[in-house]
């Protein structure tokens, strides 16, 4: 069905399915003065002849919505807008990729209803958070802080070959990652070998990481990523919405870490969550606790006391760089609402072209961001007790610290390493 103005120009009730690189962008959602994807798709939409030069910059005037809003640096692989658009004459498509920078490509378009929303009637979004395997280990990017202690007095700076973070070395030459260690304070290195060994026994001496996501880590991550799963009050995983707010309330269908790929020589495992719909930074926050817990800076439990509407806690949030927004679903539409003379909405028709997309574009970006820059390594730095101490909600005072005293050139020094209790048997509560 189309719509006719004033002036005949006749407009059709679409849904765009389109793809994105997040990077350089502050976000989806169109923001006067700042550089987001909605703007570039307005003004495309524009210069493709799909909006009229009096609706140019109003978007109310035709109708538009979007699926899903994605943070800053977010990237996307099956986002859905609609609208009401001047389509013909055939072309449409590559009129409005002419006009798109190569790290926005719209894939299609289908014929929708004039009350079709693509915000209202998407039943469930998935989104993927890419993590490096490293990330999960507790030995590997530790406390900068911890590790400068360990070390002692008399050593010297060293920039971190992996993070590109500032450490401390004791007479160890070369950058942190490829250690090499001179001989005349190899004794005095030995009395501190415990010390060396927690901070970096995850380095060899090509500067990999021995840590192996396994089937015994691989059931661990997703037992607490299980967690997440079903209706809770997500008021600790957001910013600016209280617990009384209803829009905290959340659904969550599935999250799940099974496979492993590799980016420009770093691994990393792939993290699906399903849900309804997700609140701002509710993801990055989900993941952030989840790798904390990995690491042993926080018990299991933490999950679902932050889910408590009487518990207010600070978790650390995850660089947005591995996110993207991977498909968007309308099923209940599908199957009931689209009728004949409509087109079911869904990727199945660009399945290919939106894993070249994603490879060439999102993968790509992601690996050699992490390559060249370590934002994930340099975040890893941070998850400390000093910038989170509500990591320790829950267990300071029942002996779930420990002190280690540890001897360094000249004076003794008492490190405390926080040590979690064995959660193994802890049973989730619905």
């Amino acid at each position: 069905m189309s719509t006719t103005t004033g002036d005949g120009d006749e407009r059709r009730k679409v849904a765009i399915i389109l793809a994105f690189c997040g990077v350089g962008y502050l976000g989806m959602q169109r923001n006067p003065g700042a550089k987001t994807i909605e703007g570039e798709l307005e003004e495309a939409l524009f210069r493709a002849g799909a909006v009229t030069e009096i609706d140019r910059g109003k978007p109310k005037q035709y109708d538009f919505t979007r699926c899903a809003r994605t943070d800053k640096g977010v990237s996307a692989v099956g986002q859905v807008v609609s609208g009401r658009f001047h389509v013909d004459p055939p072309g449409f498509v590559d009129r409005l990729n002419a006009n798109l920078p190569d790290q926005i490509r719209v894939f299609g378009y289908k014929h929708v209803p004039p009350s079709f929303s693509s915000y209202k009637f998407c039943d469930r979004r998935r989104y993927v958070y890419l993590i490096p395997v490293f990330a999960l280990d507790p030995f590997t990017h530790r406390d900068r802080e911890a590790v400068m202690a360990s070390l002692g007095s008399g050593e010297e700076y060293v920039k971190c070959y992996e993070c590109s973070e500032r450490g401390r070395k004791n007479k160890i030459t070369g950058v942190v990652g490829k250690l090499k260690v001179d001989s005349f304070e190899a004794k005095s290195l030995d009395a501190q070998s415990d010390i060396l060994s927690n901070s970096f026994s995850a380095l060899t001496t090509e500067g990999k990481s021995k840590f192996c996501y396994g089937e015994e880590e691989k059931e661990r991550f997703n037992r607490i990523l299980s967690y997440y799963v079903g209706s809770y009050n997500f008021h600790n995983f957001t910013t600016r919405i209280k617990a009384d707010d209803p829009a905290a309330n959340r659904s969550i269908i599935s999250f799940t870490a099974n496979t492993v790929i590799n980016l420009d020589g770093i691994d990393f495992i792939k993290c699906e969550v399903l849900g309804q719909s997700f609140m701002l930074h509710q993801i990055r926050k989900m993941m952030g606790l989840a790798v904390a817990i990995m690491r042993n800076c926080a018990p299991e439990s933490l999950i679902n006391t932050a889910f408590s509407k009487d518990v207010n806690i600070t978790v650390p949030m995850a660089p947005e760089v591995g996110l993207y927004l991977d498909e968007c679903f309308f099923t209940s539409y599908n199957n009931t609402q689209c009728e004949d003379r409509y087109e079911e909405v869904s990727m199945e028709a660009y399945k290919e072209e939106a894993e070249a997309f994603k490879l060439k574009h999102i993968y790509s970006h992601i690996g050699s961001v992490e390559r060249k820059y370590g934002n994930v390594a340099l975040w890893l730095h941070s998850l400390n007790y000093r910038n989170y101490p509500d990591l320790n909600y829950g267990r300071i005072g029942h002996n779930a610290e420990q002190a280690l005293v540890c001897k360094t050139v000249g004076k003794t020094q008492e490190t405390t390493v926080a040590e979690q209790n064995d959660e193994n048997s802890q049973v989730k509560t619905s």
